[in-house]
């Protein structure tokens, strides 16, 4: 018996990385598919189609990077970002019609990218990569191809980067994150609302008096019923304050949740709502910027308004060409997110979040406003005024959370 357990295994017998001690991480739990799928591939027959997934998720987690700090594993949706938008920008800025028909293609392989990893509620880094790329790509075409020209001051050169670094450290402090909920944040806004709601229809005075508390009109019950009481996340198990919601992407209830942005690979909640504007807005004055300072130094004869369409000449050279093709990108992409800070700006100003805005729409209630861009839920709104200070100075996530509906989104 010691001998079979000694013996070195046979040529046909499969080893795996545990028993060979070379995997200092463990085993990867997929050793005889793996085996498998490889011996299938050398000898050119087709795979199981029930495999197929199991391996490329093994293999994928296989792939590690040694770095100071130790292995990590290497995201593969980085890839495509850091690879393709290069590729892309250089292969249309080669004539007039690729660059129409690469900036007509970007734009919807994005959202393709973004329905088909939305399906499946799973994070990516695609789109962040994506985001710090073109915003680092973009600077160093800016440094090395406009910059030379000398149509750029040094002190224009000083605003675009001092925008970069502080949309950056504004990133950063977005990624810090929303805000989860905490089951000491639950504890104490249930004693919060048991002692100053207490139940019962009657409430003794200060001189031993029984008053008889006024009913609320059936109205303003649904009202206090939406802003008072918080619920138990189906998911989470556990009673979640007002106005938070369940990520099923992050997997976790998040106090005040707006919406999870795959731009950050976050949610924005109530912690990181302010800087999550802060970012969109430094981002698109930088952009703006940018893009005016470019179109001046490729098209210095043409009004900035007209010379994204019309720049003769722009591709006799191919630096120009690059610079003028880079610009337009640019503009989508700020198109974009201008899109989104006007539509932050109007939800704050009617104190509505994004996500209570898609369940009114779903659940066909609310006042549509401003042509449909935004849903007035009547619940929160104080006034213009008073729901920009209540955002402004709304407590970090460690304070009493804020009220809201609690629906799963």
């Amino acid at each position: 018996m010691k001998w079979e357990k000694l013996k070195p295994p046979e040529p046909d017998d499969p080893m795996c990385c545990c028993e060979c001690n070379l995997d200092q991480h463990g085993c990867c739990c997929d050793c005889e598919d793996l085996d498998e799928a490889c011996n299938r591939w050398l000898k050119a027959e087709p795979q199981k189609p029930d495999c197929v997934l199991p391996v490329f998720g093994a293999s994928m987690d296989r792939l590690r990077a040694r770095l100071l700090g130790g292995d990590r594993r290497v995201e593969i949706s980085m890839v495509p970002a850091l690879v393709l938008l290069p590729v892309l920008l250089r292969l249309a800025a080669l004539h007039f019609l690729l660059g129409l028909v690469v900036l007509t293609i970007l734009p919807g392989l994005v959202l393709w990218y973004y329905y088909a990893t939305h399906r499946k509620k799973g994070r990516t880094l695609f789109f962040l990569s994506l985001a710090l790329f073109s915003l680092a790509y973009m600077y160093f075409l800016f440094v090395t191809e406009i910059l030379p020209h000398g149509a750029v001051s040094h002190l224009q050169l000083l605003t675009v980067t001092t925008g970069v670094v502080l949309t950056l450290i504004s990133l950063v402090l977005t990624k810090r994150g929303p805000g989860f909920v905490q089951a000491s944040l639950v504890d104490t806004h249930s004693t919060h609302t048991d002692t100053n709601h207490p139940s019962g229809k009657h409430s003794a005075s200060p001189d031993g008096a029984d008053r008889s508390v006024v009913p609320a009109p059936p109205g303003e019950q649904q009202k206090q019923a939406l802003t008072e009481k918080g619920s138990k996340c189906p998911l989470c198990k556990m009673v979640r304050p007002p106005r938070a919601g369940h990520c099923r992407i992050c997997g976790s209830c998040v106090q005040r949740l707006d919406h999870h942005c795959i731009w950050i690979n976050s949610c924005v909640g109530q912690a990181n709502h302010r800087s999550f504007l802060l970012t969109l807005l430094l981002f698109l004055l930088t952009s703006l910027y940018g893009i005016s300072l470019v179109l001046h130094s490729v098209c210095p004869r043409q009004n900035l308004l007209t010379a994204l369409l019309y720049c003769p000449g722009v591709y006799t050279q191919y630096s120009t060409a690059l610079c003028f093709t880079c610009a337009w990108y640019s503009s989508i992409v700020t198109g974009g997110l201008l899109h989104l800070l006007v539509l932050q700006i109007v939800n704050i100003s009617y104190n509505v979040t994004e996500r209570e805005a898609q369940l009114a729409r779903r659940k066909k209630h609310g006042r549509s406003r401003l042509w449909g861009l935004a849903v007035d839920t009547g619940v929160y709104s104080r006034g213009f005024w008073q729901n920009w200070a209540e955002f402004l100075t709304m407590g970090e996530a460690t304070d009493k959370p804020s009220s809201s509906l609690t629906d799963l989104v």
